[in-house]
């Protein structure tokens, strides 16, 4: 292996500093796509794009059996330095150098392994769609196990450590439109304040009582009201909420508890309240099979003293839709330590790149002794 990855370090460290020079955001990642797709040829890939969506899919080997890799490609938008800019601040472009590094390494092998091996460029996971619409293009019908890769903060795992599987819980984002009446600041009567009924929602949303052993959240991260006068009495805002749950029957009884909760404030106001679903990710769904698999490669890699323990997080990714919607795919995510800081989504975000080659060797091995495990049974 480490001389397998010799031979393309130069490659791959140029690859990173395209990926991340030239971000791109969801569902507009056409230079990405086009940038993989020579690379995914070059090394003799059978390619699938889409007529419809960014994304792209290599396919490698024959065979009954077949292994899945998957990156995000995707970067977040937002303020870097005192400009609004697309900006690869969650390690997309590292997950995207790591897959097509284990696509070097494993056409650079001596035999080819016995089985079929895709490599899937996701859109859009900062939407949460993505992943959905790769499971609508029917890509994943065939996936018989399925890896994905994240970079971890420092907060969470040490430089040169790894976990054989990131349990992320569920994420709903809800956008909410207060409809009511403006009126003047002397005639509070005549209208409707869209700022108490704001206020009202915080606390109702505060007086909501879940099961405590199960991590969960509910937040407002928005909320736009009123003008230019200071005179007026706003009667319509604009909201965001933020649920975070660490199971997907916890994010249901959440859901259930909140729109509970507006509803009966939109009544005790007798203003409409509007709620448009934003996104929706569902929680992990990790196969014991493929976490053992992973555990197994982070260990000939690392070495044994350097294996997490399955990490836990309320952070949340679209890569646990294939499971949950195809679930015959044994799944997991490899954690990957790497000195990550101040954290991620930060918009100066700094990793060692280091771990980039950490990261390639664990998942080519992962594939490599799923394709031997499965076919020696």
């Amino acid at each position: 292996m480490q001389t397998t990855f010799k031979k393309s370090q130069p490659e791959i460290d140029e690859i990173f500093k395209h990926l991340h020079e030239h971000p791109e955001i969801s569902w507009k990642e056409y230079n990405t796509t086009r940038f993989i797709q020579k690379y995914l040829k070059e090394s003799g890939c059978r390619v699938k794009t889409f007529d419809d969506c960014t994304g792209i899919v290599g396919e490698i080997g024959e065979g009954d059996l077949t292994v899945a890799v998957r990156a995000d490609m995707d970067a977040l938008w937002q303020n870097t330095n005192g400009k609004f800019c697309a900006n690869h601040s969650c390690g997309h472009d590292a997950h995207m150098t790591m897959v097509l590094g284990v696509l070097f390494a494993l056409k650079r092998l001596p035999h080819p392994p016995n089985g079929k091996i895709k490599f899937i460029f996701q859109p859009a996971e900062e939407k949460g769609s993505g992943a959905l619409k790769m499971i609508e293009k029917k890509i994943v019908d065939d996936v018989d196990y399925l890896y994905g890769v994240h970079l971890r903060p420092v907060q969470e795992i040490k430089n040169g450590k790894a976990s054989p599987s990131i349990i992320h819980g569920a994420t709903a984002l809800i956008e909410g439109e207060i409809v009511g009446i403006d009126s003047h600041g002397a005639r509070p009567h005549l209208g409707t304040n869209s700022i108490e009924i704001g206020a009202e929602i915080v606390q109702k949303l505060n007086c909501i009582h879940l099961n405590p052993m199960v991590p969960h959240s509910v937040k407002i991260t928005k909320f736009t009201a009123g003008g230019e006068s200071a005179n007026v009495i706003p009667g319509s805002a604009l909201f965001s909420l933020d649920l975070r749950a660490q199971t997907n029957e916890m994010m249901s009884d959440l859901m259930n508890k909140v729109k509970r909760a507006i509803k009966a404030t939109a009544d005790y106001y007798n203003v409409q309240i509007k709620l448009t679903d934003k996104s929706n990710v569902a929680a992990a769904k990790v196969s014991p099979q493929a976490e053992k698999i992973m555990s197994v490669s982070i260990q000939d890699v690392l070495g044994k003293d350097n294996l997490e323990k399955p990490l836990l997080t309320p952070g949340s990714d679209d890569f646990n839709f294939y499971a949950l919607k195809r679930p015959s795919i044994k799944a997991t995510m490899l954690g990957l330590g790497c000195g990550l800081k101040p954290g991620l989504h930060s918009p100066n975000m700094t990793f060692d790149h280091r771990a980039i080659k950490n990261g390639i060797e664990i998942l080519t091995l992962a594939v490599l002794k799923t394709l031997k495990k499965e076919t020696e049974v």
